[in-house]
């Protein structure tokens, strides 16, 4: 199973805000930067975590990004479960749609998969994810230079 772009930048976002210093604001385009995606990707990571309630966006002066203690608390397997939704893993109800549908087995087993997938990352919280050696990578990331 392959996460989503969206997913992936989605994740990198929590654990880059989850090493956050007190009083550090990252605004979306310092983090985009900072882990090398296209600002519009970020933006919308940025929308989706905040209605999922992980992360708290503040405009103006002294705003920023900010990681919810619900989002510090989230397990890995809700994040993702909640962002990559539980649409078909094959192409059954495609247009047109697969014509062994009524019969094959396909899709349950890759149901079962899916779900076993999600079980494993529900054992993964936030805290896990930036415990060193990732905490000092993620610490040491910096918004590139304009221009560079």
């Amino acid at each position: 199973m392959r996460l989503t772009a969206f997913t992936d930048v989605s994740l990198r976002l929590v654990m880059r805000l989850a090493v956050a210093d007190d009083g550090e604001r990252l605004t979306t385009r310092a983090a985009a930067g900072m882990l090398a995606v296209p600002y519009t990707h970020m933006a919308k990571a940025v929308a989706r975590l905040s209605e999922m309630g992980l992360v708290e966006a503040r405009r103006g002066r002294g705003g920023g990004l900010l990681l919810t203690e619900a989002g510090r608390a989230s397990s890995v397997g809700a994040i993702v479960r909640e962002l990559e939704g539980d649409g078909d893993l094959a192409g059954c109800e495609d247009d047109p749609p697969c014509p062994l549908r009524e019969a094959c087995r396909l899709r349950s087993a890759l149901v079962q998969a899916r779900e076993a997938f999600y079980a494993s990352l529900d054992q993964v919280s936030v805290e896990s994810l930036v415990a060193s050696p990732a905490h000092r990578t993620l610490t040491l990331l910096r918004e590139p230079p304009v221009g560079g």
